[in-house]
């Protein structure tokens, strides 16, 4: 008796295949209460990283997710059990805070732990939560996240350049968390737009598993980066050479569209609700920093601070935060000057290692004086 021919059961096969692909992929929408992002190997196979993963090239064994669950899981806040002997920071902030070219140990956070810095008679542990594009949503979103992480203390470090309305919307990760961002707009309620274009609207069939794919890719791929991690220490692509940041300047006062004539304007292009969102959210002592920018001592230096910033913009906005901190009350520090140009790297806001001792020896003074 001749054996049945395989190939006739093939095409059974492949159709209850595709049927059960299909399925899954068009039930995928309804297994949206289920936090894939929490299912994480950090902080159990792998240690957890330094800082909130952020990173598009392979070098840099890290991606950037969108899925804010899965991003703290990454980090080794999800982690570490508070103890009795903690004073637990957050540091908010942008890509300054982050630590773009500086690896974790010379970040504000790693430099402060190194420190060994005491407050209210226990010793300060910081953890790194800023993350890289300008927007005070962005930092509002991801510190309304971190709350539960039962912190001592919050301090967000600023800068003027993500306080434009403007920018609020267009950093990637704020975009692509409408829910949240518009639970924050209703919560606090802000001046931003729920419906405004910025914010990535999924279709039905951006929701299934296959208009996922990518989001889920992301998941995945930063957790096998957690083996890359765990045996290097990198988390981002440090080059032995880059650009400087520029000293010689345009001749030109604008400032997003603004000159020294729309000083009105100014005043009421700025987010100011979301930073007091911000300052009112969390039931701890929170501070408020300026932080450092480069002054640039070149050409045109008498009409601009740096790339980012002319001289009138960044004066009248450095007198707004006088007044509001005033106002409210808030811990505030205006750390501006504090570094001098050399000790920037790339950016009028990104610091050298030297840089960031000189600061953090300054934020270690602010959380001992305002900690309670």
């Amino acid at each position: 008796m001749e054996p049945a021919n395989p190939r006739i059961r093939l095409f059974p096969v492949l159709a209850k295949a595709i049927l059960l692909f299909a399925l899954f992929n068009f039930a995928f929408p309804f297994l949206g209460d289920l936090p894939l992002g929490k299912f994480s190997l950090y902080n159990s196979i792998f240690p957890g990283r330094e800082r909130l993963p952020y990173g598009e090239v392979r070098e840099s064994y890290s991606v950037s997710p969108f899925d804010i669950d899965a991003m703290f899981a990454s980090h080794v806040i999800a982690g570490t059990e508070k103890g009795p002997d903690e004073y637990r920071v957050l540091l908010i902030g942008d890509s300054s805070v982050w630590g773009t070219l500086l690896r974790p140990e010379e970040t504000l956070a790693g430099q402060l732990n190194a420190n060994a810095v005491e407050a209210c008679g226990k010793t300060v542990h910081a953890y790194n939560l800023g993350y890289p594009t300008l927007s005070l949503l962005k930092e509002l979103m991801l510190l309304d996240h971190a709350l539960q992480y039962q912190p001592d203390m919050v301090v967000w470090l600023t800068t003027l350049e993500s306080f434009p309305n403007e920018r609020q919307l267009t950093s990637p990760l704020v975009a692509n968390n409408a829910e949240r961002v518009r639970g924050l707009i209703e919560r606090y309620d802000l001046s931003a737009d729920p419906h405004d274009p910025e914010l990535v609207e999924l279709s039905k069939w951006d929701q299934t598993f296959v208009g996922q794919r990518r989001a889920v890719a992301d998941i995945l791929r930063l957790q096998i980066y957690g083996a890359l991690w765990a045996a290097t220490g990198i988390d981002q692509v440090y080059p032995k050479d880059y650009v400087r940041a520029q000293i010689d300047l345009e001749p030109s006062d604008e400032f997003h569209g603004l000159t020294s004539e729309d000083l009105p304007s100014l005043r009421e292009s700025l987010a100011f609700d979301v930073l007091e969102a911000g300052m009112s959210a969390p039931s701890v002592p929170t501070i408020l920093i300026n932080e450092p920018i480069l002054i640039s001592n070149g050409a045109n230096s008498d009409i601009r601070y740096n790339f980012l910033y002319p001289r009138w913009a960044y004066n009248e906005h450095r007198q707004m935060l006088l007044e509001r901190s005033a106002e409210h009350e808030w811990n505030y520090f205006d750390f501006w000057d504090l570094a001098p140009m050399t000790e920037f790297t790339n950016s009028g806001v990104h610091l050298t290692p030297q840089g960031e001792a000189i600061l953090t020896d300054k934020v270690a003074e602010a959380i001992q004086t305002t900690c309670q």
